[in-house]
């Protein structure tokens, strides 16, 4: 029984030793890493979680980037954007979880959950993306600071919704 309790007890180890700490400031590249259990100011909330405030009607905001124009087609070549796929109902802030946001991408996040929230700072929201993506984390972490009390993040994002059987839906660009 000793050996097993000493496998338990350094697999524990090994284990908190991985989780990864919140930063000081917004994460960059690379997006797609393992992310923190935990956000300062903002709960943190599973899939069971998110399917709930879903059911109440809280507003889900996605702020996955747009699909860049592929590098290297040639001039006047016509590119369709494929559509972008997310839980339905979800407002699409688009590119508003990069570490560094330009004055368009800002202001699309703060006018964005102004409008969501109706200006009311403690109304609840949702902010995601995909799992292990830190663009969800970087854009709660900013709705915080901006003031907003009622911050959930769904970390598991889309691979969670489906993996839970729900289904994903094209959405459009949101209003600038």
């Amino acid at each position: 029984m000793t050996r097993w309790a000493a496998l338990a007890a350094f697999l524990a180890g090994v284990a908190a030793q991985a989780q990864v700490p919140e930063p000081q400031g917004f994460r960059g590249e690379p997006y797609r890493a393992e992310t923190p259990d935990s956000l300062a100011g903002a709960q943190v909330i599973d899939t069971a979680q998110a399917v709930g405030l879903h059911r109440q009607g809280v507003p889900f905001i996605d702020v996955l980037p747009r699909t860049a124009r592929p590098a290297g087609l040639p001039q006047g070549t016509l590119w369709n954007e494929p559509p972008h796929l997310t839980i339905p109902g979800a407002t699409w802030l688009y590119g508003t979880g990069y570490d560094w946001l330009s004055p368009a991408e800002e202001a699309r996040l703060v006018q964005g959950l102004a409008r969501l929230t109706g200006g009311d700072k403690a109304a609840p929201l949702v902010i995601f993306c995909k799992r292990g993506c830190w663009m969800g984390w970087n854009a709660a972490k900013r709705a915080v600071a901006l003031g907003y009390r009622g911050v959930n993040w769904f970390p598991d994002g889309v691979e969670g919704w489906q993996e839970q059987g729900g289904a994903l839906e094209p959405v459009t660009l949101a209003a600038p």
